[in-house]
């Protein structure tokens, strides 16, 4: 095995802390050529397609990387920014935001954003981290529900940058926040923040992205983690049971996925009368391709199409304030027990605790 070689070591210099963001991913450009780059890296991870790879290999490179480019690059350029991809935009914002956050609450650490499918990749952020001197590192995937496919696949490209680093640093690994209190508020305030402006609609359609069932039976917690996020947002906004329908979107392939599907439902709902729904993503934690094409745009059409009146996208958590505070909550419970403090802490504390000591003193002799 070879070592990536090491940085440079000054001895004695502190050692620092690190936060790294992760994401999915995003193509570099709305055009075939490079979504035909983003697909191969990320159809290829056997934690996304979970089929052999004799079988799996002949349909990628025969067929989907053949046909599906150019489809998803008119999709993509539907929702692109001039700043660039949705995603990128929104993840890199919220590491900025977070930084400023954790500073607000006294904890010195560097905040970076990566990407577990195209750029930055999660072994470029670590290298640059490392280089410049953490020694602690927390990996946060913006992902509040766990599932193999995402949360375990940034687990995977974790351990494949570690097997060849020779000093590691400390890790620190956020699994999954489905049902942190901070969160779920954060998302309660988002649906509020639209219903204030537009009213309430007939029927609130929370779709979270969706995974082959067989998921379910091999173990995953993805499914139960969705309907507990779902109950407690209904419960902090304190509606029926019935008010609420849960969906899954963006199936991919034949087999069967976790039901009831999201726009055959949407559809049904119009068929049956419901005259106004709001559908609102709360597995997405950055507005992207599934939920402003796939959500916004696609399944309004579907909806409007089949007699529905009103259709309301309720936007992901993005920049809001109470998301990056829950961000930064979730984040110090896991940097417990590392030194974050600012540079000099210790020297400020050392003059407090002597001022305290020469007032008790004064005390005394008085």
């Amino acid at each position: 095995m070879t070592f990536q070689p090491e940085p440079a070591h000054a001895h004695g210099t502190a050692p620092t802390t690190a936060v790294v963001l992760c994401n999915l991913g995003t193509p570099a450009a709305p055009t075939p050529a490079a979504v035909r780059r983003y697909l191969a890296e990320f159809l290829s991870d056997s934690r996304v397609v979970e089929i052999p790879r004799l079988v799996w290999w002949p349909i990628l490179h025969g067929i989907i990387l053949r046909v599906r480019p150019a489809r998803s690059a008119r999709k993509y350029a539907n929702i692109w920014t001039p700043e660039g991809s949705p995603l990128k935009v929104w993840t890199e914002k919220q590491a900025v935001l977070l930084a400023g956050y954790l500073g607000q609450r006294g904890h010195r650490v560097v905040v970076r954003h990566a990407m577990r499918y195209g750029t930055p990749s999660i072994a470029s952020v670590l290298d640059a981290v490392k280089a410049a001197g953490a020694d602690r590192v927390l990996i946060l995937p913006l992902y509040p529900q766990y599932a193999a496919s995402t949360t375990a696949s940034i687990g995977d490209a974790l351990a494949a940058w570690m097997k060849r680093i020779r000093n590691l640093p400390e890790i620190r690994f956020v699994k999954h926040y489905h049902d942190d209190p901070g969160y779920i508020d954060a998302l309660a305030q988002r649906v509020n923040e639209h219903w204030r402006v537009n009213g309430r609609p007939d029927k609130l359609v929370l779709s979270f992205h969706g995974l082959p069932r067989r998921s379910l039976a091999l173990g995953d917690p993805y499914h139960c983690e969705c309907l507990k996020t779902s109950r407690l947002v209904a419960e902090r906004l304190k509606v029926r049971d019935d008010f609420v329908v849960v969906t899954f979107q963006s199936r991919f392939g034949k087999a069967e996925w976790l039901q009831p599907y999201t726009e055959p439902t949407l559809v049904a709902l119009a068929r049956a009368g419901v005259a106004r729904v709001d559908v609102f993503c709360p597995g997405f934690t950055c507005d992207c391709l599934e939920t402003l094409e796939e959500i916004d745009q696609e399944a309004r059409a579907a909806f409007l199409a089949a007699g529905g009146k009103q259709f309301g996208y309720v936007p992901c958590l993005n920049d809001q304030h109470e998301w990056l505070a829950a961000l930064a909550g979730i984040a110090i419970r896991h940097l417990q027990g590392w030194d974050t403090a600012p540079a000099g802490a210790d020297d400020a504390d050392d003059r407090l605790e002597a001022q305290r000591r020469r007032a008790l003193g004064a005390g005394a002799t008085a």
